[in-house]
């Protein structure tokens, strides 16, 4: 084990090697989705910011969810894309890492700034007499700066105790950096205890998010069961709350049982799909279900829509 410990300044993803017969293929189909993905996000983003009727505390979360969706996309695509052209699929340690952090604090954020719309939904249909108090436009834009630094920091600390792992391999059999996949190769194994107690207090921390975010939804739609208002309320405000985050915790339930558990009877397609389809159906899906079920966006779409046609 000893003679096998070697200064890592590259790592190899090997995970790319399972689709090179079909790199052309998957390289346009890419590019359409990170294209897709760009201007469906930046188009909400804009007309939210540009649009003072959407400066409210819900388009200012959407706002901060497409940002964000924006942010950890482009943790990926980029480098993904390049790697399809590419014979040798390598990236550099600190870009490894780098990588991994964003992945991860992509992630949690989504899930943060979930359990903020949540707590925004409660207070507007259980609290509506405080809400215009508590959720003020200010209020929110600083909650949302928490709700992103927070993650960043609290991930950090796992990068960097990674950071401190001597290891014995170079070779990742993924399509992007993952933190575990990084710990993994670690030649020691009792140097990955403190690792391990981080990643599980980070993976409690936000396990309570979607705990306090269900939980939320189910005192809502109890709520809502016993009045008419309430229930369109609901159905018009919640629902892409609560279809974005089932999407979600779904696709990220199935990546941490892989990463921890592993699919090894699965095929290698199969694995990659499953290790990048938060950053595929979350960043594609949400605008639109956002964009088309809130009416007034929905409105404002359309308008603009016709006007482009006059």
């Amino acid at each position: 084990m000893m003679n096998n410990i070697s200064t890592i300044s590259v790592f190899f993803l090997s995970g790319i090697n399972e689709i090179r017969n079909y790199r052309s293929t998957l390289f346009f189909f890419t590019l359409m989705c990170y294209c897709l993905i760009i201007l469906v996000n930046a188009f909400l983003i804009v007309m939210i910011i540009l649009d003072n009727a959407f400066h409210e505390p819900m388009y200012i979360m959407l706002c901060a969810f497409c940002m964000n969706s924006l942010y950890g996309t482009a943790g990926f695509y980029p480098k993904f894309l390049w790697d399809l052209l590419s014979p040798v699929h390598v990236i550099s340690y600190s870009g490894c890492l780098f990588q991994a952090l964003v992945m991860y604090s992509f992630a949690s954020c989504e899930l943060s700034i979930l359990a903020l719309m949540a707590y925004d939904r409660y207070l507007a249909i259980c609290r509506p007499l405080q809400y215009h108090t508590v959720m003020t436009k200010h209020r929110v834009v600083k909650l949302v700066y928490i709700f992103w630094l927070t993650p960043v920091c609290i991930n950090s600390v796992s990068i960097v105790l990674t950071s401190r792992l001597k290891l014995c391999s170079s070779f990742i059999n993924k399509l992007i950096c993952v933190n575990w996949s990084i710990v993994a190769l670690a030649c020691f194994p009792a140097d990955m205890i403190v690792n391990s107690i981080v990643s599980y207090l980070t993976i409690l921390i936000y396990v309570l998010h979607a705990v306090f975010i269900v939980w939320t939804y189910m005192y809502l739609i109890k709520t809502c069961l016993g009045s008419i208002e309430n229930r369109a309320k609901f159905m018009q405000t919640c629902v892409p709350h609560l279809v974005s985050l089932v999407i979600f915790i779904v696709i990220l339930l199935i990546d941490l049982m892989s990463m921890r558990f592993g699919f090894g009877d699965l095929p290698q397609t199969v694995q990659n799909f499953i290790a990048i389809e938060f950053l595929i159906i979350p960043p594609m899906m949400n605008p639109l279900i956002y964009g088309f079920k809130l009416t007034k966006m929905r409105k404002k779409i359309l308008h603009l829509a016709i006007f482009k046609v006059k």
